[in-house]
């Protein structure tokens, strides 16, 4: 073989060197996370989202990137959302409120979300089996739990008469919890008043006339027990909430964990941070190939009952041992 022939092959193939080492590397794949908070705030929800990416294989710094962003509420949710869709994410996920914000701006980017309310209310899906569109995720709104905590309620404290409800009419699924509230309320023989607060349009709550002038009305109809429907606004205001139910001497239950954590007597409901950890899964299916728009929009399957000690100590409570033995979690 001539030189130059062998000088041409072994240009060529130094050449391919570059091209051969890029064909091995991962792909590293981009999803940004509009988030309800803080950004030096820590996160349980971003945080379980991220075991679940790691469940189906997804690491960041290896072949996942998550940018995330935050917003207070209503105030500012539009400019973070438009900053963070100007990063051009090959998905987002986001919590609560904050999808109004990222829907208004993009029809194109898939959307997955954790959604306290209704999605088929407001119009985010076309059907829960086949959403049809960019958005798609798990809702942890399920209305057989509604009557089931105040059968509970109805367990712990057998001489209930009258409850109040306390929920905030804009949250979309409230007139569901309603209604199954009504008729669990009616077979136990019951008796129910509702509140509704009017929360402010943005997060967090800085003025709480409102809410101090529905425990008032609470307190003047004698109502000797509490169910607060959970969404974002009384989630921030829970500590409040169970504030007033203690002071109040009232038996109280809401849907999820935190609520309890905060003093509430009770609560049961789905797991919330394991519902984001399943969001995992959808953004999995997504970054493989799987459109939206045919992933079943579900509910919560993983449910717990938490039962704080310390509030039914202080409002003179014992509770059944056959209810301890059923719960998840005492907090005492």
């Amino acid at each position: 073989m001539r030189r130059r022939e062998v000088v041409r092959l072994l240009t060529g193939a130094v050449a391919s060197w570059p091209l051969t080492v890029t064909a091995q590397t991962p792909r590293v794949r981009r999803i940004a996370w509009l988030g309800l908070g803080r950004a030096e705030q820590p996160s349980p929800y971003l945080d379980s989202l991220r075991a679940g990416l790691r469940d189906w294989g997804w690491v960041e710094g290896e072949n996942l990137i998550i940018r995330s962003f935050w917003a207070t509420g209503r105030e500012d949710m539009e400019g973070v959302a438009r900053d963070l869709l100007s990063t051009d994410p090959e998905i987002v996920v986001t919590q609560e409120l904050m999808v109004f914000a990222v829907k208004g701006l993009t029809s194109a980017i898939p959307i997955v979300i954790g959604f306290s309310g209704d999605p088929l209310q407001v119009k985010f899906v076309e059907s829960y089996r086949r959403p049809g569109g960019n958005i798609t995720g798990m809702t942890y709104l399920a209305l057989d739990l509604v009557g089931k905590r105040i059968e509970l309620l109805k367990e712990l404290v057998p001489g209930v008469r009258r409850l109040a409800i306390l929920a905030r009419p804009q949250h979309p699924g409230e007139p569901l919890e309603r209604q199954a509230s009504e008729a669990v309320v009616q077979r136990l023989g019951l008796e129910l008043a509702y509140f509704p607060y009017v929360a402010p349009s943005f997060l967090p709550a800085r003025d709480l006339g409102e809410l101090e002038k529905t425990f008032r009305a609470i307190l003047e109809d004698h109502c000797d027990a509490l169910v607060v429907f959970p969404d974002s606004a009384m989630f921030e205001v829970r500590e409040k909430i169970a504030q007033f139910a203690i002071e109040a001497r009232l038996a109280s239950v809401s849907g999820w964990a935190p609520f309890a954590h905060s003093g509430l007597l009770m609560t049961y409901g789905p797991n919330v941070r394991a519902l984001y950890r399943s969001l995992g899964r959808y953004v999995d299916r997504i970054l493989r190939g799987a459109s939206p728009a045919d992933l079943p929009f579900e509910v919560p399957t993983t449910l717990q009952l938490v039962i704080n000690l310390k509030t039914a100590q202080a409002l003179g409570l014992a509770i059944p041992p056959t209810l301890l033995a059923r719960a998840d979690e005492v907090i005492e």
